[in-house]
């Protein structure tokens, strides 16, 4: 085994050298580096770590010039393992490694040697310090800073896109041939992704990876040393790669046609039904947004985006007849909200789909032809005078016959009765324009078969005047006048002017005639001027 040493000569008075087992140092002229007055000093030894063999490894051997053999010289050694891991033998001068030796542990030794006077300990040399290196040997496998790694890489991502960087150490001495050199492979996880040799960097090594196929890999890196030669020691570690999503799928329908059912009696706001439009992708780039861009029904319904679930409701905006219209049909399109630049090739991203609705008939109440009437009888007719008619009609389908009648909290009087069967209102009593001109009711109309279906109308009943009141004076009239003077006669001098009212209404009251009573018509002291 050859053991490399790097002596430096100096000018010290020192005859103490170093002797290396199985090498010497020699000069250019190729002979033993030797000198007569001054001998060498050294700078360090070597002494292989791990060394197992049976008797203790020779470090090297010190030597001074002055020893002649005789035994008269005994050479100590001290400082660090001196006496338990290096032993020398005082009279050879030969230094040996009693222990294993490991460099991880511990990478060199500093020592001192010198040679004595074996009889009387007294220094021959001066001490000289000296330095044992242990060389190290390829003993420690590669080890990663963590035993698992997880990463994230976007998919479809282009082939050479890095991934992530593992690293491993080797605790064999760096300087001293490959025990270090590090070179990474990849066991697990091809053909999808590589590592580069030098660095740990990992790299995709496939286009197109798509996580909704596949969205998981476990790989394992190895790390060998001695530049990847075979002997060299090897340390792995598993990487956990996951795809991370991006919008790369457009939102598709799974049917081309929905069905869906709504009550007339529904009111605007309730809900109608659910599209869902699936979109693989997740996050942001799954969010779907849906509107309704034709159909007869745009005026009647609605769609609002449930973003917790995903899906389009269907609403009821207005109010629908079955009678009217019994079917509606809808084009609903469910679009990605975030639409990545990048793969807009793949679009478009939207779908649509139709949508049928159709209208359930339901047990509506009856409706009047007129949602009020206006009627008019002269007051003084006859009970079973015919005041008007009101008409209903059962809006459904089954057409059922409707009844009437008067809600008589609005006819305490019970001035007026209707036919239950055609809705004409006549009279119970004649009427007094002069103590109600207006009457107000209300009529109900319900569906025979069913009682709880009805509806209400006001009806509004105008009595109308005729002349049956007399006039009245305002109030009584008393008229005074002096006697009559020959020189100032009373002639055409107004005495009192008098009023009537008339309780009827002005087409049949206000125009009165004024004249004097026949008793007294011809009396020829008085007269009246009918002012009209």
């Amino acid at each position: 085994m050859l053991c490399h040493s790097q002596a430096f000569a100096t000018e010290r008075r020192s005859h103490l050298r170093p002797s290396f087992h199985g090498h010497h140092e020699k000069g250019k002229e190729g002979q033993v580096l030797q000198r007569s007055k001054r001998g060498w000093v050294w700078n360090q030894f070597f002494v292989i770590e791990e060394y197992t063999g049976p008797d203790p490894v020779l470090v090297g051997r010190l030597h001074s010039d002055i020893d002649s053999g005789d035994g008269n010289i005994k050479y100590i050694l001290s400082g660090e393992g001196a006496g338990t891991i290096f032993v020398i033998d005082d009279k050879s001068g030969n230094i040996h490694a009693t222990k294993t030796l490991d460099r991880e542990e511990r990478a060199q030794y500093t020592l001192m040697a010198q040679a004595v006077d074996r009889d009387t300990n007294r220094p021959l040399e001066p001490p000289s310090e000296f330095i044992v290196k242990v060389q190290d040997i390829n003993d420690n496998p590669p080890e990663f800073l963590h035993e698992t790694y997880h990463a994230n890489v976007p998919e479809r991502s282009n082939v050479g896109t890095s991934v992530i960087q593992v690293t491993a150490s080797d605790a064999d001495d760096p300087t001293y041939g490959n025990s270090a050199k590090l070179v990474y492979s990849i066991l697990e996880g091809q053909p999808y992704f590589s590592v580069e040799a030098q660095t740990g960097i990992i790299r995709t090594a496939l286009p197109n990876m798509d996580r909704e196929a596949k969205e998981e890999y476990h790989v394992v890196i190895q790390a060998k040393d001695m530049g990847g030669h075979m002997g060299g020691l090897s340390g792995t570690t598993k990487v956990t790669i996951t795809l991370t999503d991006v919008n790369d799928n457009p939102p598709k329908f799974p049917q081309s046609v929905y069905q869906m059912s709504v009550s007339e009696a529904a009111v605007p706001g309730e809900e109608v039904g659910r599209v869902k439009a699936k979109d693989p992708d997740i996050g942001e780039n799954g969010l779907v947004t849906y509107n309704i861009v034709d159909g007869d029904g745009m005026e009647l319904f609605e769609i609002t985006t449930d973003y917790e679930t995903q899906e389009g409701v269907v609403k009821l905006k207005k109010p629908v007849d079955f009678e009217t219209k019994r079917a509606y049909s809808l084009k609903v399109e469910a679009a990605n909200v975030h639409i990545d630049p990048k793969f807009i090739s793949n679009g478009p991203f939207k779908d649509t789909v139709t949508v049928k609705i159709a209208v359930e008939d339901a047990d509506e109440p009856p409706m009047f032809l007129a949602p009020s009437y206006i009627h008019e009888v002269q007051e003084n007719a006859a009970a079973g005078t015919v005041v008007g008619r009101v008409h209903a009609k059962d809006p459904d389908a089954a057409n059922s016959p409707i009844r009437y009648s008067i809600d008589r909290h609005t006819d305490l009087d019970r001035f007026f009765t209707i036919n239950p069967e055609d809705g004409f209102i006549k009279t119970t009593k004649p009427l007094d324009r002069e103590e109600t001109a207006w009457l107000n009711i209300s009529v109900f109309a319900a569906e025979i078969h069913n009682r709880h279906q009805e509806a209400k109308v006001p009806v509004a009943i105008r009595v109308l005047d005729v002349n049956d009141n007399a006039p009245k004076f305002a109030a009584p009239y008393e008229g005074f006048i002096c006697e009559s003077d020959q020189t100032k006669p009373l002639s055409n001098q107004p005495i009192v002017t008098i009023s009537a009212d008339d309780k009827d209404d002005t087409a049949n009251g206000p125009r009165f005639i004024f004249s004097l009573p026949p008793e007294i018509i011809h009396n020829p002291n008085f007269t009246v001027r009918d002012n009209r």
